[in-house]
């Protein structure tokens, strides 16, 4: 049993001795030669192909030699057996071995992950997990959302004394076999005979074992969705992982937005929407969020906590920029905790979800509908098991700023069907693991398809763009307050900006309204009462 140091208080168990027997004696051969062992990610063995071994930062060609058939059998006859998710472990252990076949159901390829138990990983957010509230963590493939999740079981059932059930789909949590890895302490484990029956076991965990916490990893369908719903309104504490790295990818993906409430579209009156000052379609959370608190795990030992994501989600659809709690852990090991920048930590954009950012009364905008009037930059869209020929004649039809590309690697969004999304190809995969959001239509229907496609063409003002624009316009506000002029031109932006520096005079009491023709359309501001047409 091998034990190393990721930083002081962390404490690393990897048996990866146990991992290194599996594989043929000519790679482990070549393992040993190389530096940084304790490092290791997993070994890619694929018929025909040069053996590699990934590390953190780097992937090393093992052998000039090509991987044979009887090299894959060796490893294949030393491990379990093989589920319907094509994965298999080695028993009272943590190491995970995903096997590849063609299209005759032959194993053509295997990946040979390397678990580890690192215990310690949890104390960056130690005081939101004893806190009895139900927490999601999320994080791009790999960044150690499931090693987290197991040293949370353990701390819950060792250390707080709670009774922990872990659901554990292909046995990723608490390893391979009938007897849990140590790793979980006292918590007990169900497994999942097929990953579609997991959300059946999430509740017959809860009505057969009368749970004070359950652990999920990985929720990633609708039936998962609303199973974690009914158990959280029962009372349990949930610790779960969800596919997506930001809670903004939550929001984009109607499949799992439940988990922070669902997004509905809410159509006001024409009085309502004059009093607010907005479209009169807008979008509004639809209910309380199965999970009070979303942790975004940027590295080992640095993440962005959401603490309150109902006021968070509810921030996003306004059109407001919401800063997270940022927490590291400093070179001695200490927790550091500061605010964040505006929202992700993975991509640079901010959202601006809907068409609505409530504002005070007073003030009066003569600003048209100017959500759909245009932006003078574009979003672009990969699309996935969706008809491009609709998208395109909708985009046109609608005047969103929006464009259709052909690679996942050019998109600022995915867009996919809820068939598509569950099977999980590989653009999805590379989207979720690039931190591209995922948008799943609930119905690959024109109503679905155009509501997607409004709520896409919102999402995304660049953020030096929204602090300069916000600056400038306070700054004229404050000219025309203190008196110095009665007018101001503000200088051209989008639509959405110009709708929240409306928002912000109407705020002040200062009148507006827009001139011009895209691209140089223009918020011009008026000390109240006084109006100019030129």
């Amino acid at each position: 049993m091998t034990q190393g140091s990721l930083s002081e208080g962390n404490r690393i168990t990897d048996n990866l001795e146990a991992f290194l027997d599996r594989l043929p004696p000519s790679i482990v051969e070549a393992l040993q030669k190389q530096e940084n062992g304790e490092e290791l990610l997993e070994i890619v063995l694929d018929l025909g192909r040069w053996p590699e071994a990934r590390y953190p930062r780097r992937e090393v060609v093992l052998s000039q030699r090509e991987v044979t058939e009887d090299e894959l059998d060796y490893v294949i006859a030393r491990v379990g057996q093989f589920n319907a998710d094509n994965r298999a472990g080695i028993q009272r252990t943590l190491h995970r071995i995903s096997c590849i076949r063609n299209r005759n159901g032959k194993i053509v390829g295997l990946t040979c992950r390397v678990g580890r138990a690192v215990l310690g990983t949890n104390r960056i957010i130690e005081d939101f997990i004893r806190s009895g509230k139900s927490i999601l963590l999320m994080g791009r493939p790999g960044v150690g959302k499931t090693t987290m999740l197991r040293e949370t079981a353990r701390v819950l059932a060792d250390d707080v004394e709670k009774r922990v059930v872990i659901v554990d789909t292909s046995n990723e949590i608490a390893g391979d076999g009938d007897i849990p890895h140590p790793a979980i302490g006292h918590a007990r484990r169900m497994q999942v005979p097929q990953p579609e029956s997991q959300h059946r076991i999430m509740i017959e965990a809860v009505e057969n074992h009368m749970p004070e916490v359950i652990v999920i990893d990985e929720i990633g369908t609708e039936e998962e969705a609303a199973a974690a719903r009914t158990i959280a309104e029962r009372g349990v504490q949930l610790i779960a992982t969800a596919h997506g790295t930001t809670l903004v990818n939550l929001i984009m993906n109607p499949t799992l937005s439940d988990l922070i409430g669902g997004i509905q579209a809410v159509t006001l009156g024409d009085e309502e929407a004059r009093r607010r000052g907005t479209q009169k379609t807008i979008l509004e959370r639809k209910a309380l969020p199965t999970f009070e608190v979303v942790v975004e795990i940027q590295n080992w030992e640095r993440v962005a906590i959401h603490p309150e994501v109902a006021r968070t989600v509810d921030m996003l659809l306004r059109g407001a920029t919401p800063r997270p709690l940022v927490r590291y852990l400093s070179p001695v090991g200490k927790v550091v905790e500061e605010r964040g920048d505006p929202m992700s930590l993975s991509r640079p954009t901010v959202p601006s979800l809907s068409a609505t950012l409530p504002s005070a009364a007073g003030g009066r905008s003569t600003e048209p509908e100017e959500a759909k009037a245009g932006r003078t930059t574009y979003t672009d869209i990969y699309p996935y098991g969706v008809g491009r020929g609709y998208l395109d004649e909708t985009i046109r039809s609608l005047g969103l700023p929006l464009r259709l590309v052909d690679s996942v690697t050019e998109a600022d969004v995915l867009l996919t069907t809820k068939q598509m999304y569950r099977r999980r190809p590989q653009p999805i995969y590379s989207a979720e693991a690039a931190g591209i959001p995922v948008h799943v239509l609930r119905r690959n229907n024109p109503p679905q398809i155009r509501q997607a496609l409004d709520i896409i063409a919102n999402a995304g003002v660049e953020e030096g763009v929204m602090e300069k624009a916000m600056e400038e316009t306070e700054q004229a506000i404050q000219r025309i307050l203190a008196g110095g002029e009665d007018e101001v031109a503000l200088s051209p932006q989008g639509a959405n900006v110009r709708r929240i520096q409306h928002q912000l005079a109407t705020q002040h009491n200062i009148s507006s309204r827009s001139s011009g023709q895209e691209p140089d359309r223009r918020v011009h501001l008026y000390k109240t009462g006084i109006y100019s047409y030129r």
